[in-house]
């Protein structure tokens, strides 16, 4: 399959290697020419611009950090849309706004190509090992054709339906419901804190009893050592997936209390100079608002 890909960031390095090693033939883009030049000796093509990465492809792939990028790259005079061929179908991988992945639906089915929304849930290193979890959404037709690209990079593909924007609500409500854990976490380890508790022998007592699951362990290893670099996902990014799945509550008229005390943990993360941290990195500031430094007591 001739596959274009554009934005490789962490994230999407990881995914367009795992699609090289299938046996696809694939054109890459980057805006940052240096991150793209490593993929010429693994046998992929590099594009000058987004316009050539879609020009003669079956499948054009975008994994972007937000919907400014996905809209200069795809939608802007001159790039992608313009030259991805007809039939032809675009997959989104970036967590984007439900309402940027309605409009690049109407965009690409006026041009009589298609649309597949597909975000993925795991971080750089799953990318890595081929284990992402997809979550698609579109023509179930396309989804078909795709499928084989799916199963190259995770171990499991959700159908979500349709509709290609409702993938883009499970992708942003999952992000949700990461940031209450890690927000939890926080909290109860800042406690813990406070009355001596040994936040390594904290951990091990909950990810050995209650929270036997991979987010706990992975996140409260984090907190637990008051470490949150080098980002697997930079806090930024986690600030703008929290500020659009509340333009997405608004939208439907559906109050998220918690999502909004997320985001004024956010903002006080940035305050704080976390701006290079991973997102977990919220956690501190229950740290800061205990009165602790590194688990120790100003």
């Amino acid at each position: 399959m001739k596959v274009g890909f554009i934005g490789l960031g962490n994230m999407g390095s990881a995914i367009a290697r795992s699609l090289i090693k299938t046996g696809e033939t694939v054109t890459v883009y980057n805006r940052t020419r240096s991150r793209a030049e490593p993929f010429a000796s693994l046998g992929a093509r590099i594009a000058e611009t987004p316009s050539e990465a879609a020009s003669d492809v079956e499948v054009l792939i975008t994994m972007l950090a937000d919907d400014a990028a996905v809209e200069a790259v795809i939608l802007a005079p001159g790039n992608a849309i313009q030259e991805l061929p007809a039939g032809a179908v675009h997959i989104s991988m970036s967590t984007i706004s439900v309402g940027l992945s309605r409009h690049l639906a109407k965009a690409h089915s006026e041009r009589q190509q298609h649309y597949v929304a597909a975000p993925v849930f795991g971080r750089p290193d799953v990318a890595a090992a081929g284990k992402l979890f997809v979550v698609a959404a579109g023509s179930a037709e396309q989804i078909g054709r795709c499928q084989p690209l799916f199963d190259a990079i995770g171990q499991k593909t959700f159908i979500a339906g349709e509709e290609a924007h409702a993938a883009n609500v499970i992708k942003l409500a999952g992000n949700f419901l990461l940031t209450t854990v890690i927000e939890s976490l926080g909290e109860a380890f800042a406690l813990g804190r406070k009355f001596g508790v040994d936040p390594h022998a904290f951990l091990d007592i909950l990810t050995n009893s209650l929270f036997d699951a991979p987010v706990y362990r992975n996140y409260g290893s984090m907190i637990a050592s008051d470490k949150f670099e080098p980002a697997g996902f930079k806090l930024p990014l986690g600030f703008k997936d929290n500020r659009l799945l509340l333009a997405a509550a608004e939208e439907a008229a559906v109050p998220m209390p918690l999502a909004s005390l997320i985001h004024d943990r956010f903002v006080a993360a940035l305050a704080q100079g976390l701006g290079e941290s991973d997102w977990a990195a919220i956690a501190h500031v229950s740290y800061e608002s205990a009165g602790l430094r590194k688990g120790v007591a100003k």
